[in-house]
């Protein structure tokens, strides 16, 4: 599917958001969200780039289901790491681990539905800590109601990488052309809710 000039000026944006957050939303953060978000929204700016100099084939790339993953783990992550102090270091093994377990069902052959198996509970794990715990953190008075803007660009990066990751294992949840349209979209305003929440939350 070809890619429309309305889609490369949608990444585009998303890439000047992301860009924006790398540079100037994540400041005063400790060092692990720092590293955290950094990874994140650089991630989706490479993404975003590629994305607009190749075209939709550059998601026919191995590599993208390991993308792909990367920025949700990493988000949630950072928030675990600000919000839930007790939970830190059991966190941050599991997002190595799923990064690494991820990484290495897509790289070696590997029977039946294992890797789709691991692909769905990374990504669920993270997709739902960064959906659930902004919009209870909000909820609580623990801060800004507008932090739940974070939540529900959680919702929308779950969905985002769900859809790519199963088109990619060959298990399509819609058809290729249909996610390929939404995409864009779906990327820009992701990345809106991620910086409005981070930015007035």
């Amino acid at each position: 599917m070809k890619m429309s000039p309305l889609d490369r000026v949608l990444l585009l944006i998303t890439g000047i958001l992301a860009a924006y957050q790398v540079a100037v939303g994540i400041d005063g953060f400790d060092t692990v969200p720092i590293i955290a978000y950094t990874i994140a929204f650089g991630v989706l700016l490479v993404a975003g780039l590629l994305l607009i100099i190749w075209g939709f084939e550059v998601l026919d790339s191995p590599t993208i289901v390991v993308v792909s993953t990367a920025i949700p783990l990493s988000l949630s992550l950072g928030l675990v790491w600000q919000h839930l102090a007790s939970f830190r270091t059991s966190y941050l093994i599991f997002a190595i681990l799923g990064f690494l377990a991820v990484t290495l069902t897509r790289s070696i052959p590997v029977p039946g539905k294992i890797p789709t198996i691991v692909l769905a509970l990374v990504h669920g794990i993270a997709g739902m800590t960064i959906f659930l715990l902004p919009i209870i953190l909000s909820v609580q008075g623990k801060t800004p109601p507008l932090f739940s803007f974070v939540g529900v660009g959680g919702a929308l990066i779950g969905i985002g990488g769900l859809l790519l990751s199963f088109l990619k294992a060959g298990r399509p949840i819609l058809s290729r052309g249909t996610i390929l349209k939404v995409l864009p979209g779906l990327l820009l305003l992701m990345t809106i809710c991620f910086v409005a929440g981070f930015k007035f939350g």
